[in-house]
């Protein structure tokens, strides 16, 4: 059993959003508060939110933590 991490981000729009509902709908959790910060090179907000997930196999490196 491995609990898997990922840190979502993205600029702030609903692409945002549907990347988190879409990662939820897949059983991810939330992990803590999203964050935000002004991404200056670009002249845009960015968002971040981390979310895990408890899967049955071991850990490996080589998992593909999107398609979990």
């Amino acid at each position: 059993m491995a609990t898997l991490y990922r840190l979502l981000t993205e600029e702030d729009t609903a692409a945002f959003c549907h990347k988190v509902s879409d990662a939820l709908a897949k059983g991810w959790e939330l992990y803590g508060d999203p964050s935000y910060a002004f991404d200056t090179a670009n002249n845009v907000m960015r968002c971040a939110q981390a979310v895990t997930k408890e899967v049955a196999a071991d850990y490996s490196p080589e998992m593909k933590l999107g398609q979990q």
